[in-house]
């Protein structure tokens, strides 16, 4: 049997990755509470009754994400561009069962993961607080904040479940690894962010 070594993953990408996944989990629970408490148009639990304090709780985890997702944005488009869908990423899902299929699917589910949460970001910035209170839950822009809810739900579960079949255990444990090497040190970056405001490179 062989066995997968853990593959190096850079600092920043875990750090940005570890963040932004924690805060779309405590933003992805807390708005199913808003929604059962508030909405259930579509079915509900009754874990918990209306309260305003559940809107603001989540509105407080949307604002944090709001600027770490935008790191994680622009890291994953201009770093991590590999991890994304490529220009042959839909050619290559012809090849069914083979591993060059797994990888683009796995590339389309991070796409997917990462317009969702944008899409979820984007929508709770429209989002008024006495909407659900007042029983407005017809407005465009909550519509889309519960799309988006969704989206991230179903992008979720294949993101895990393709990182899985592609990288298997090794790639979920790189993700959280201590260890990084000296160039990344966080000690150097106020001189990197000083060298890149000098040169920048768009």
């Amino acid at each position: 049997m062989r066995i997968r070594s853990i593959p190096y993953q850079p600092l920043l990408l875990r750090l940005l990755h570890g963040l932004n996944a924690i805060l779309v989990l405590a933003a992805f629970i807390t708005g199913f509470l808003v929604y059962d408490s508030w909405d259930g148009r579509w079915g509900r639990l009754g874990l918990s009754e209306a309260n305003r304090n559940l809107i603001d709780i989540h509105g407080t985890f949307g604002f944090l994400l709001f600027f770490v997702f935008i790191g994680f944005a622009i890291y994953s488009v201009r770093v991590g561009r590999k991890r994304l869908v490529a220009k042959n990423s839909i050619s290559k899902l012809r090849n069914v069962g083979q591993p060059s299929w797994w990888y683009a699917l796995h590339r389309i589910a991070n796409t997917v993961m990462l317009l969702a949460a944008g899409l979820g970001v984007v929508s709770g910035k429209f989002q008024e607080e006495n909407w659900l209170p007042q029983g407005q839950m017809n407005q465009p822009a909550y519509f889309l904040h519960l799309t988006a809810w969704i989206l991230i739900g179903l992008s979720l579960a294949f993101h895990l479940l393709l990182s899985a079949k592609v990288g298997g255990i090794p790639l979920w444990q790189s993700m959280i690894q201590r260890d990084y090497r000296a160039s990344e040190s966080p000690k150097i970056w106020p001189q990197k962010i000083q060298n890149w405001l000098r040169h920048p490179r768009w």
